[in-house]
C-alpha cells in the first residue's frame, strides 16, 4: 500500500501556500482566466518545460529565472493567449507581467515564475491583465486552489487537482498539484501546465532531479494526439514550512518524498489523458519484460500514441494486431516469439501466437470502460510482455473519436 493518504486542498494543501483564480477578461468566453499561486516564504523551485524549438515567452522567461536563482515566491498563469511565436513583444509582455505582479505583492520580480496557455500567435491582452493583477492578489486564499484550477483550463472539460500527505520525521508533509491539458498532448511534454506545491525542505539539485524523474514517469508518458506544444510547463515548489529536517541527499526520506511527488504527477497526468479532447475512456499500457524501464516506457508510449490503436478502442474492436504493430515499431528490439498481449483479463496473443478468444466479451469490456466513472473504472488496460527482462514501464492515453476532429477543426474560431 502507498505510504500516504489523499487529502483535500490541491496546491493549498501544503503549508504556507495561497492561491486565487479570477476572470480578468482574457478569454473571449468570459470564463476564469487568471491564476496565482503564492508561497508565504521563499520556496525552492524546479521546472520541466517543452522540448519544442518554438517556445512561448513564459518558457524562456522561466528557464532564465531558474538558471539564475533556485528560489521563487509566486507563479502567475494566464489563460486565453499562449503568448507563443509573438516575437520580442511577447517577451516584453512577459517581463511586464512579472513586474506588475511583483509590485502588487511587494516582492522582487526575480521571485516570479510565469505560465501561459491559449491560442499560439496571440499576445496576452495586457490591458485586461493590468486591471486583473490587483484583483487576483486580493483574492488570494488558503482555500483558493479550486479557483486557480478553474482559471488555467482551456478546452478541458474538468479541472485536475490532487493532494497527498505522508509522515517524515514524525511530522506531516504534503504535496498538492493542479494541472490543465486536453489537446496537443504528447511526451516531451504535452500542451499542459502543472503546478505542484510541497512543504518539505529539499535541496535545489535534489528537488530538480526528483521532478525530472517524476515527469518522465507521468507527464512524459501520456499522449492524446501526438502533438507537443509551445507552452508546456511543470513547475514545483518546496518551501520547507512542514518544519522537517532538510532533505539534501538520497535516502529513505528522499525516496518517500519522490514516490509521493511521482504519485501526484501521475494522477494529474492520467487526468489529462482521460480528458483528451473527445475521449470516452482512459487507456493504460503496461509493458514488462524489457531490458530496462526506458525501453519499456518507449514501447508503452508508442502503443498509447498509435492512432490505429486509439481508433480501435473507440470502435470497441479488440484488434490486437494494431497493438503488436505499434510495439514492433517502437524502436526497441525484442523477439517476436516472446510477445504477449492482453486486453484487460483477456489473453489475445502468447509466445507470439494468436489465441482464440471471445470477441463479443472483449468488446463488452471496452464498452464497459467507456461507460465507467471518471478515473475510477473507465480505464482500458493493455498489457504487453516482450521477454524476461526486469524493465517495466507505463504510458497513458485515450481513444480517438469523431469529436476530436470537431473540436480542433475550428479551435481559433
Amino acid at each position: 500500500m502507498a505510504d500516504w493518504q489523499e487529502i483535500t486542498g490541491g496546491v493549498t494543501a501544503a503549508r504556507g501556500y495561497r492561491a486565487a483564480g479570477i476572470t480578468a477578461g482574457l478569454k473571449p468566453s468570459g470564463l476564469p482566466d487568471l491564476a496565482l499561486i503564492l508561497s508565504d516564504v521563499d520556496a525552492i523551485a524546479a521546472g520541466v518545460f517543452t522540448t519544442s524549438h518554438v517556445k512561448a515567452a513564459c518558457v524562456d522567461y522561466c528557464r532564465q529565472r531558474l538558471q539564475a536563482k533556485h528560489t521563487t515566491r509566486a507563479i502567475l498563469c494566464n489563460a486565453g493567449q499562449a503568448n507563443a511565436a509573438t516575437g520580442s513583444q511577447g517577451l516584453k509582455d512577459a517581463l511586464e507581467s512579472a513586474d506588475l505582479i511583483a509590485k502588487e505583492l511587494g516582492i522582487s520580480p526575480e521571485a516570479i515564475l510565469l505560465a501561459s496557455t491559449g491560442v499560439i500567435g496571440q499576445r496576452i491582452k495586457m490591458d485586461a491583465l493590468r486591471s486583473g493583477i490587483p484583483k487576483v492578489v486580493a483574492a488570494l486564499s488558503e482555500d483558493g486552489s479550486d479557483a486557480a484550477s478553474k482559471s488555467i483550463i482551456t478546452t478541458d472539460l474538468v479541472t485536475k487537482s490532487i493532494a497527498l500527505e505522508t509522515t517524515i520525521h514524525d511530522r506531516p508533509v504534503r504535496i498538492g498539484g493542479i494541472a490543465k491539458g486536453s489537446g496537443m498532448i504528447h511526451p516531451n511534454m504535452a500542451t499542459m501546465l502543472a503546478f505542484v506545491t510541497c512543504d518539505a525542505a529539499v535541496s535545489p539539485a535534489l528537488w530538480q532531479q526528483m521532478l525530472t524523474r517524476a515527469a518522465d514517469r507521468s507527464f512524459n508518458s501520456i499522449t492524446v494526439d501526438g502533438d507537443t506544444s509551445t507552452n508546456d510547463s511543470l513547475i514545483a515548489l518546496a518551501n520547507g514550512e512542514s518544519r522537517t529536517p532538510a532533505i539534501t541527499e538520497t535516502g529513505p526520506e528522499a525516496e518517500k518524498l519522490e514516490a509521493m511527488l511521482t504519485a501526484v504527477c501521475q494522477h494529474l497526468a492520467k487526468a489529462i489523458a482521460r480528458d483528451g479532447e473527445g475521449a470516452t475512456c482512459l487507456i493504460e499500457v503496461q509493458v514488462t519484460g524489457a531490458n530496462d524501464e526506458t525501453a519499456a516506457r518507449q514501447i508503452a508510449k508508442t502503443i498509447a500514441g498509435s492512432s490505429l490503436v486509439k481508433s480501435a478502442i473507440f470502435g470497441r474492436d479488440p484488434n490486437w494486431g494494431r497493438i503488436a504493430g505499434a510495439a514492433g515499431r517502437a524502436g526497441v528490439p525484442f523477439e517476436q516469439d516472446n510477445l504477449q498481449i492482453k486486453l484487460g483479463d483477456f489473453l489475445l496473443l502468447d509466445n507470439g501466437q494468436p489465441l482464440p478468444f471471445d470477441k463479443p466479451s472483449v468488446s463488452a469490456y471496452l464498452k464497459q470502460a467507456a461507460a465507467g466513472a471518471y478515473l475510477q473504472d473507465d480505464t482500458v488496460l493493455i498489457s504487453v510482455s516482450i521477454g524476461n527482462g526486469h524493465g517495466t514501464g507505463k504510458a497513458w492515453g485515450c481513444d480517438l473519436t469523431y469529436d476530436y476532429v470537431k473540436i480542433n477543426a475550428d479551435y481559433t474560431t
